[in-house]
């Protein structure tokens, strides 16, 4: 079966260069974007302010125009880009080898000699955008540059980012890149058949409740410096005037999921919450084979939200682990039912 190995290694190797080929026009239309700012800002009398109201008028048109992708964050890193590197000749080879969320990690480093390094060496030896972060948040750079026995340190590096190594399929489902070519990111990652009937039926349960519930967003996409993440389920309850996240784990719970959610309440909060707003509630689900729990997350500074009030209009974890055993139930009879028939 030589022959079936060789045609997936052809695949493989055809979508690698697609990505590449995307991958490469998109961050090379960034730096061109950004070039494009800096010399407009020039323009302007007043030129922080002339280039502060461009940076929300541009954000605004590409949005409407080219949809998500386009805040007013980003845009601010794509003239930040050009800024710190506007030698075209340079850049060109590191367009096609680091994705554009290798540029932004960059950008975040102050000291300009490291910026490059750390470009060249993610370049050359294929970081991943993790193995990058961490290299940055351990100052790898000016270890190196302060210690004698530079080998020890490299060799240091290597076996402290072996688990975080490139994959080639992180690079094809980059949802900065389906957002670039304004394809729904949301769709590139389906979850397991039970789980998303899980999600649809609770999505339906909690809105059915009639204890304040309103319909926010579903798989809703939060990004943070070098990561991705999907929110399942995200209501607001009026009555209790805060938002709700609910996350449903099909898997045992471990404290990752727990710290997980707490990050996505405290991002929520940042992001999202009003300033008449209370804090974000985090409900997390972990359904098993033989268990179900049900988890409420909060801030330290959220223990007014444990009252009668609070109890009073979210749902029960009986009422969470009964509507969930009901809907696995009715998922395996009619998965029975369709392999019959």
């Amino acid at each position: 079966m030589n022959y079936i190995l060789e045609i997936k290694t052809i695949l493989a190797q055809a979508r690698q260069k697609a990505y590449s080929a995307i991958n490469s026009a998109m961050v090379e239309a960034y730096w061109n974007i950004g070039k494009r700012i800096v010399e407009e800002e020039q323009n302007g009398a007043d030129r922080a302010e002339y280039g502060k109201q461009m940076i929300q008028t541009i954000s605004e048109e590409l949005t409407q125009e080219f949809g998500k992708g386009f805040s007013k964050r980003t845009i601010w890193e794509i003239r930040q880009f050009y800024a710190y590197f506007p030698e075209y000749e340079i850049m060109r080879t590191l367009f096609a080898q680091l994705s554009w969320s290798h540029f932004q990690r960059v950008l975040k480093v102050s000291n300009e000699n490291a910026r490059m390094y750390y470009l060249k060496e993610a370049a050359e030896n294929t970081w991943s955008v993790r193995t990058l972060d961490r290299n940055i948040s351990t100052l790898y750079y000016d270890r190196l540059l302060a210690s004698t026995d530079k080998t020890t340190v490299k060799h240091e590096m290597l076996e402290k980012t072996e688990q975080t190594k490139l994959n080639p399929a992180d690079f094809i489902k980059n949802p900065t890149v389906l957002e670039f070519l304004n394809l729904p990111t949301n769709k590139s990652y389906t979850e397991a058949e039970l789980e998303k009937a899980l999600i649809d039926n609770l999505q339906a349960f909690i809105l059915e409740l009639g204890k304040g519930f309103a319909f926010v967003a579903r798989q809703e996409h939060i990004r943070t410096e070098t990561s991705d993440f999907y929110i399942d389920l995200v209501f607001y309850n009026y009555i209790l005037k805060c938002f709700v996240i609910i996350e449903l784990k099909t898997n045992k719970l471990s404290h990752q999921d727990i710290g997980q959610l707490d990050m996505y309440v405290r991002m929520y909060d940042d992001l999202k919450r009003q300033p008449d707003d209370n804090p974000t509630i985090g409900l997390l689900l972990c359904t098993e084979t033989d268990s179900i729990v049900a988890k409420y997350s909060v801030l330290n500074d959220n223990k007014q939200l444990f009252s009668s009030k609070y109890l009073q209009y979210l749902p029960t974890e009986e009422e969470l682990i009964r509507e969930i055993e009901q809907q696995k139930l009715y998922f395996e009879m009619q998965h029975k039912n369709n392999n019959n028939g």
